[in-house]
């Protein structure tokens, strides 16, 4: 018997309201995630990976709705919850405990008056019940430690004391600290140095077999994606266009586009003339376009490729693609 995934996305369409008109952020979107395992989320800037990311948390801006689909999150050994049915109410108390975001260039999120103890409690505080200050911050020491902190030093700084990698790993820290069983990071490595970098991303994984959660992150540098992602979710122009354990994402990507962001990265002994760009650019998402939305760009588009659009579809062991094109791929990546 096949076991419920721990968050299942299913035909997701999210739309901003703007002057312009209704901006089609995501497509219906569909995926899934398993309990204690990783997926990468790819794609260019404005793709929509952020806006589907907000939509599990239920944390999108005020000119942004869900227009159709589901999103079914199952914890171990209860039913299943469609997120985009619960009230701000029903869902305040699923944040933290069950389900935790650090968003892009979340080292800002820190209270800069405030010592990082107080922000440890003041957590716990709005999410736990019943809430012991003293059981709160023994939790807060010993996950400072996992992350390789000095707990009492950290736990009595101000944020403007600590260094960028050390508040990562704060920030790390708290997200835990409710023992979530998913955990979504919004360009998790962004504005740290390469050292650091590779510091968070072995913490990450030592987390994730230690703490068994599962995790879904964002982001278009796919060198942290091989270290820190089981499954890789293709994101282009707010719709999946592959998803593809990663082993075989590397070896053998399928849709036209996951090979492009592969060719595209650049090699050391590469000259300047030899780097490679994916041709054109991405579609305005206000525009109403038919067929396939990565069809300008495609190398192999043919005329079925402009008035149908392609849906996902089964190409192999676990894996999923939507491209009108695929027998035309050949293997391999570059």
């Amino acid at each position: 018997m096949q076991k419920t995934p721990l968050l299942d996305i299913q035909n997701i369409s999210i739309h901003y309201h703007t002057k312009r008109g209704s901006l089609e952020a995501v497509h219906q979107a569909s995926f899934s995630i398993d309990h204690q395992t990783s997926v990468a989320v790819i794609g260019e800037s404005g793709c929509g990976k952020t806006t589907l990311a907000t939509s599990i948390v239920q944390m999108l801006s005020r000119n942004a709705s869900i227009v159709e689909g589901s999103i079914l999150f199952t914890p171990e050994g209860q039913k299943s919850i469609d997120l985009t049915k619960l009230s701000e109410q029903e869902m305040r108390p699923l944040r933290w405990n069950n389900i935790v975001m650090m968003f892009q260039a979340s080292q800002s999120s820190f209270n800069p008056v405030a010592k990082i103890y107080t922000q440890f409690l003041d957590t716990a505080k709005a999410h736990e019940n019943p809430y012991e200050p003293e059981k709160v911050l023994a939790r807060a020491k010993k996950l400072l430690e996992l992350v390789y902190l000095d707990s009492e030093t950290v736990l009595n700084a101000y944020p403007h004391e600590l260094s960028g990698g050390m508040k990562q790993r704060t920030l790390i820290a708290l997200s835990l600290l409710l023992d979530p069983q998913l955990v979504i990071l919004d360009e998790p490595t962004t504005a740290l140095d390469l050292i650091t970098q590779k510091k968070i991303l072995r913490l990450l994984n030592e987390l994730r077999s230690s703490q068994g959660f599962s995790m879904m992150f964002i982001t278009h540098d796919l060198g942290i994606v091989t270290q820190l992602s089981d499954r890789v979710v293709t994101m282009y122009a707010g719709t999946v266009v592959e998803n593809s354990p990663t082993k075989a994402f590397f070896s053998d990507p399928m849709h036209p586009y996951s090979k492009g962001l592969l060719k595209a990265i650049p090699s050391l002994d590469a000259s300047f003339e030899q780097l490679y760009s994916i041709p054109g650019s991405t579609p305005d998402l206000v525009e109403k376009m038919e067929g396939c939305l990565f069809a300008p760009r495609c190398e192999l588009c043919h005329q079925r490729c402009k008035i149908e659009v392609p849906r996902l579809k089964p190409v192999g062991p676990d894996r999923w693609a939507a491209c009108h094109a695929l027998k035309e791929i050949p293997n391999g990546t570059r």
